[in-house]
């Protein structure tokens, strides 16, 4: 009873949570819209609140924290359909295929089906994502065939072990994530911001996407290299880029760092030599079993697809499409497409050599300013792409992406049109979206700026 009395609020709080992950997990559809927003706001709500009222209570946050993912153990994801193909290679690679040199898409043409309930993976997957080559590197693929070793005849069963990888990722993070907020002198408190925030439960958790794993070895890896232990931290950053290509975008960043921590700048540039070259050589041979002429050009053409081809929920490439139509009458995607990512390159580049980061805590600003930059010229976003935002402002007082973290489920309206015939993104929904997020980010960090973070 004395238990109760003391924590009343936070149980309670807990319970409606719990109830209202359960109502995401099992009773919603993706176009009721209506009840998906106000889900989705109404865990926001209670997780605000819980932070307020937990505050210190570090224990009592991580058990939400977990029981939160918990509730979704036996969900199917009904945001996306993308772990269709997660489970798709995963078959693949256990039967003896090579999942880079073949589409999902030839195999049911031909008849010829290599796994286990293959035709309701390819409806489940759609056909767009059923007619290209895969894009997810070797240690994402290494997840997919240990879920699949869960069950090989089993939708649910795969679902599970890709589930429950994603929560041991999330409990690594947890883990490296605490020790490095404490050796930066950043409350502890702090990583809730990432562990219990709703977005991130959503769409790594119930969506079953993969970022959650990419994360746990960047903050492993950046904790290593507060270590000084720059060798091991390489060996892991590579593990990170072997589950997304994202991190190679933060690579230049490092450069002052070794300089400025190093004895003599000629030792310093040669520890960056060998850093940048563990990296690629242990990138290399991970992906090494799958290497062959076919897989770098199948590789290569899906990954300049995102760039070229698909748009969704973008910012700034949206206007430069609009100004496209009015001077040429017709969509500019593949010369814009080629443009910005010049100039995201370019900005990495100039943050690297203009910004000395001589420590981690200003690494991971910049890393966050760097990844902010690409994601406002990318000419997609999807809501999953967020989550690496999140944890990085996590290390510093920029909140702005728990702002975007919040404002990224009006992309799920985004097709939602009066004119049911109107395919087309609905551009008043997206613009709702960006001003929210680019005014709290002009206010963080032109007009409030960013102040020492506060030690605990």
């Amino acid at each position: 009873m004395q238990f109760w009395k003391l924590n009343k609020v936070p149980l309670l709080l807990t319970f409606v949570s719990l109830f209202l992950y359960w109502c995401f997990a099992y009773d919603l559809i993706r176009t009721d819209y209506i009840k998906l927003v106000s889900l989705y706001s109404l865990l926001w709500l209670v997780f605000v609140i819980l932070l307020k009222f937990t505050k210190n209570n570090i224990r009592f946050l991580t058990v939400i924290a977990f029981l939160s993912r918990a509730i979704f153990i036996l969900a199917i994801p009904n945001l996306s359909q993308d772990f269709y193909r997660f489970i798709w290679d995963g078959r693949m690679i256990l039967e003896g295929f090579n999942p880079y040199l073949y589409t999902p898409e030839s195999f049911i043409q031909s008849g010829d089906l290599p796994v286990k309930q293959a035709e309701a993976l390819y409806a489940g997957m759609g056909e767009l994502n059923g007619s290209h080559f895969t894009n997810y590197p070797p240690v994402n693929q290494l997840c997919f065939i240990i879920a699949n070793l869960f069950s090989k005849h089993s939708i649910l069963g795969t679902v599970i072990g890709l589930r429950l990888i994603i929560i041991l990722a999330d409990l690594g993070i947890f883990f490296y994530g605490k020790r490095l907020l404490k050796q930066l002198n950043i409350p502890v408190k702090n990583i809730f911001w990432y562990l219990l925030n709703p977005f991130i439960i959503i769409e790594l958790t119930g969506n079953l996407h993969f970022e959650g794993v990419m994360i746990f070895f960047l903050i492993w890896s950046l904790y290593l290299l507060h270590l000084g232990k720059w060798k091991w931290a390489a060996i892991v950053f590579a593990l990170s880029v072997s589950v997304k290509l994202i991190p190679l975008l933060f690579l230049p960043l490092v450069f002052w760092f070794f300089i400025k921590k190093s004895e003599t700048t000629r030792k310093g540039i040669m520890c960056l030599i060998g850093f940048y070259s563990i990296i690629g050589i242990s990138t290399l041979i991970l992906f090494a079993p799958f290497f062959s002429l076919d897989f770098v050009n199948n590789y290569s053409k899906t990954v300049g697809l995102w760039f070229q081809n698909f748009e969704f929920n973008a910012s700034i490439y949206y206007l430069f499409r609009e100004i496209g139509y009015w001077f040429r009458g017709y969509n500019e995607i593949k010369i814009i497409g080629k443009i910005l990512p010049l100039i995201v390159f370019l900005f990495v580049v100039a943050i690297a050599l203009c910004k000395k980061n001589f420590n981690i805590r200003v690494l991971i600003s910049n890393m966050l300013l760097v990844f902010t930059i690409y994601l406002f010229l990318s000419t997609t976003i999807h809501p999953w792409y967020l989550a690496t935002l999140v944890i990085l402002c996590v290390y510093t007082n920029y909140r702005y992406p728990i702002v975007w973290s919040f404002m990224i489920i009006l992309s799920y309206l985004a097709y939602l049109n009066i004119n049911k015939a109107d395919k087309s993104e609905n551009l008043w929904i997206i613009s709702i979206e960006y001003i929210m997020v680019y005014a709290f980010f002009v206010w963080e960090v032109f007009i409030k700026k960013e102040k020492p973070t506060k030690i605990s």
